[in-house]
C-alpha cells in the first residue's frame, strides 16, 4: 500500500465557520496563504452557505479570488443548495462538497431536512457540478454519534456512503463530528462502509474533543485510508452540534504520521508558522499538542 497520505487541510472552512467573533477577509487569506506555503496541496478554502446562519463564510468569494483558488483543483468549497453551487461555479471552483448526516436529527437540525430527503436535493446539485468538470466530496456527518439521539450504528451510515457514491460523488468524508469515538468503533464503521466504496475514495475528518483524534486517524490509516481532513491548530467546532471541539489539528497529524513512516508533503516548520498566525492574525488561539512543545512560551 502506498506510503503517502494526503492532509486536506479544513482549517480555512470547518475550522472558522463556527468562532463567534467576526474574522477579517484579510486575516481567511493570510491563512490560507501560509497553508499553501506549508506544502498543502488541498485546502478547504469556504463555503457557499446563507450568511445569516454561518456568517464567518460571507466572504468566501473574496477569499477565493485574492488567493488564486480559480480553476484550483485542490481547493474545494462547501454548498448547501443551488444557489451555492451556482456561486461556486461563478466563482471558477473545480472541487465543491455537499453535506449530510447518519442521523436524522442532526441532518435536521444542520440543514432542515432528513437525510433521505438531503440525498434528493443534492443528487441534482451533484449531477450539474459534474456535468461542469467539477470534483464532488460528500460529507457524512455524526457517523458515530448524534448529540440529539446517542449513538450510530456503523449500519446507519453504509447506505448513506453507497447513495453518495452512487449519485457521483468522487469522494466521501466519514465525520466523526462530537469527537467522542475511540479506533474500535471507528474501524466497525470504516470497515461497513468499506463493502459499498472503495477506501481510495474515503476520507476520515475527525474531531478532538476526547483528545482520540489522532488515535483514530491512525487507525483508519491502518485500515487503508489514504486521505486525512485536518485544521491547522485544531481549529473547529460545529454550530449544530453542542459539546463538539475543534477537528484533530493538522500538527498533531502530521507529527503521527511521519513518526509511523508516512509522507505528506507537508513542512512542520511551516505549518507551525501558520499555526502561529491563527493566534496572531486571527485572534484564535491553537490548542495542539505539537504547536504548544514546538512554540509554546
Amino acid at each position: 500500500m502506498s506510503q503517502h497520505v494526503e492532509i486536506v487541510e479544513v482549517g480555512p472552512r470547518d475550522g472558522l465557520q463556527a468562532w463567534p467573533k467576526p474574522i477579517a477577509t484579510s486575516a481567511r487569506i493570510g491563512l490560507v496563504e501560509r497553508l499553501r506555503e506549508a506544502g498543502a496541496r488541498r485546502i478547504e478554502v469556504g463555503a457557499f452557505v446563507a450568511p445569516d446562519r454561518v456568517p464567518r463564510m460571507a466572504d468566501t468569494a473574496d477569499v477565493m479570488a485574492a488567493t488564486g483558488s480559480r480553476e484550483r483543483a485542490g481547493d474545494m468549497v462547501l454548498v448547501a443548495n443551488r444557489r451555492g453551487l451556482d456561486q461556486a461555479l461563478e466563482n471558477g471552483a473545480r472541487a465543491i462538497a455537499v453535506f449530510t448526516a447518519a442521523s436524522d436529527a442532526f441532518a435536521l437540525k444542520n440543514i432542515g431536512r432528513t437525510v433521505d430527503a438531503s440525498l434528493e436535493r443534492f443528487a441534482p446539485l451533484v449531477g450539474v457540478a459534474r456535468a461542469a468538470g467539477v470534483f464532488v466530496r460528500g460529507y457524512i456527518s455524526t457517523i458515530t454519534d448524534c448529540p440529539y439521539t446517542g449513538e450510530v450504528p456503523p449500519e446507519a451510515v453504509a447506505p448513506v456512503a453507497r447513495a453518495l457514491r452512487d449519485m457521483g460523488c468522487g469522494e466521501i468524508a466519514l465525520g466523526e463530528t462530537l469527537g467522542r469515538a475511540t479506533p474500535r468503533r471507528i474501524a466497525a464503521v470504516i470497515e461497513a462502509v468499506s463493502d459499498h466504496v472503495p477506501l481510495e475514495d474515503v476520507a476520515a475528518h475527525f474531531h478532538d474533543t476526547y483528545g482520540l483524534g489522532v488515535a483514530n486517524v491512525l487507525e483508519a490509516v491502518r485500515m487503508g485510508i489514504r486521505t486525512v481532513d485536518a485544521a491547522a491548530g485544531g481549529l473547529g467546532g460545529c454550530p449544530f452540534a453542542p459539546g463538539a471541539t475543534g477537528n484533530v489539528a493538522t500538527e498533531d497529524v502530521l507529527y503521527m504520521l511521519e513518526g509511523e513512516g508516512y509522507e505528506t508533503g507537508l513542512s512542520m516548520e511551516k505549518l507551525l508558522d501558520a499555526v502561529a498566525y491563527c493566534e496572531s492574525g486571527l485572534g484564535i488561539a491553537p490548542v495542539s499538542r505539537v504547536y504548544k512543545a514546538r512554540r509554546g512560551a
